[in-house]
């Protein structure tokens, strides 16, 4: 993977917006910022979202710019008077009026497809169904103590548009990408694509996992000659579709189970680059992070790294400091040598398949939530082996324990509170309690912040 300087010329290619009927659709932080933006450069911009007006921050702001913005309602004759349409990532595509706005001809993209058309800075992509948050903000963290000027933002955070908005220039955009986002894109291109992993995830948004992973996978469509795409091969999904990607773009693999002569890979307690003729050892006895989870995360984030120019030791100093973020396996406190660990960030099978796996002591597990639509069953050999009593809330608790009955204790409470209580009840020296839910938060809670930050008071008052 041949190294690069610090900014590529002419990626994006700004389009004259003046004048134009373009319609935002889906008005939380990201419609918001699109919005004022596309006002700034004279669109003639209508806003609409289908929350009711009290639950829209910056409605107002919007109006008193001059933007029309609707709520409470999608009218239809604004999606047929568009000439351009930009959806944000939480409205779903296949709402009517968007398909007879398509049937019209009207273009329809996403947040960052608009912003790539005024970026001509490198930019890198994370994407996958676990981990990309932690990846992202990592390998921010890595080029900042390497001395760039680095973005990082995307479906974290600051959404892509206001970097351009900022005026600022970056060496580095790196940018998390999710599926929905990459549902509107046209010519959206990274130089160097990560793609951690695909498991069933919002299989209520989409007809079928093999959907969901076709969106994953637009990452790659429009990388050419001189990009990059790094790749687990150990997910199935992925290795599958390895061979699909053109044949010019550069792949550098990870495994944390397999020796590769040509990428890199975990092996003894060591993270080793192995690519075009240099080699680098990482060891990760230092690391904070801890789980196979969270050396697939960094194993994507030192070839990202080196891809990019950065040496050795100013990664692992990085990688040795870096703490993790909240909500993702985050140890909230230990008492009575039992450790609870808030992994709320855990929306999904996958996340909470790989948290298991990487716990060795006996689990109380706390789950349940909004379901996605995925398939519990995998989880079947983990929940009998590590879980020694699942704890069961929200709209899926009835399903998961249908799944689960049998290999495990299974208690079924109404609250948050009432579930840390019990676990606390119920431990003994050597536990792990868990707060992984498997499920959204929506059903109980605004997100899963709100859920995360409950459990540690709870399990910070006991």
């Amino acid at each position: 993977m041949k190294m690069i300087g610090t900014k590529i010329k002419g990626q994006g290619s700004k389009i004259d917006l003046k004048g134009k009927n373009i319609l935002v659709v889906g008005l939380a932080k990201t419609g918001i910022s699109v919005a004022k933006f596309l006002n700034e450069l004279g669109a003639v911009v209508t806003a609409t979202d289908i929350l009711p007006e009290s639950k829209v921050k910056g409605i107002g702001e919007l109006r008193n710019i001059g933007v029309k913005a609707e709520t409470g309602k999608h009218s239809l004759k604004y999606f047929l008077d568009a000439e351009l349409i930009v959806l944000s990532p939480g409205v779903p595509p296949d709402i009517a009026q968007l398909q007879e706005a398509m049937g019209k001809g009207v273009e329809i993209i996403s947040e960052i497809e608009l912003a790539f058309n005024f970026i001509e800075e490198p930019i890198i992509a994370v994407a996958g169904t676990n981990g990309k948050t932690t990846a992202t903000t990592l390998l921010g963290k890595v080029f900042e103590d390497a001395g760039k000027k680095v973005f990082v933002g995307g479906n974290i955070g600051l959404p892509l548009i206001e970097y351009v908005i900022s005026g600022k220039k970056a060496d580095y955009l790196v940018v998390e990408v999710s599926s929905f986002q990459l549902e509107g894109i046209r010519r959206f291109k990274p130089y160097i694509a990560i793609l951690l992993n695909i498991t069933e995830d919002h299989l209520d948004r989409y007809t079928s996992f093999d959907e969901y992973a076709a969106a994953k996978f637009r990452l790659f469509e429009n990388m050419g000659k001189g990009d990059c795409a790094v790749l687990n091969i150990d997910d199935p999904t992925i290795k599958s579709q390895t061979p699909n990607l053109k044949a010019q773009i550069c792949v550098v693999p990870f495994s944390s189970s397999k020796v590769l002569k040509q990428g890199i890979y975990y092996q003894n307690g060591k993270i080793i680059y192995s690519v075009e003729g240099e080699e680098a050892l990482y060891p990760t006895e230092n690391f904070k992070l801890k789980g196979t989870h969270n050396i697939e995360n960094i194993m994507a984030v030192v070839a990202a790294a080196r891809g990019c120019g950065i040496p050795q030791d100013r990664i692992l100093k990085t990688l040795n400091g870096f703490k993790g973020l909240p909500h993702r396996m985050e140890l909230i406190k230990e008492l009575k040598d039992v450790a609870y660990y808030n992994d709320s960030k855990g929306t999904n099978i996958g996340a909470l398949q790989k948290s298991l796996e990487g716990l060795n002591s006996p689990v109380i597990l706390i789950a349940g939530g909004k379901d996605k639509g995925g398939d519990y069953r995998v989880l079947n050999s983990l929940i009998k082996e590590k879980v020694k009593l699942l704890i069961l809330l929200g709209e899926a608790k009835d399903k998961i324990k249908e799944t689960f009955e049998g290999l495990t204790a299974i208690t079924m409470v109404k609250s948050l509170k009432d579930a840390v209580d019990l676990a606390h009840n119920e431990a003994i020296a050597g536990d792990v309690v868990l707060l992984s839910p498997a499920c959204s938060s929506f059903d109980m809670f605004k997100d899963y912040k709100e859920r995360g930050d409950l459990f540690r008071e709870f399990v910070n008052a006991l």
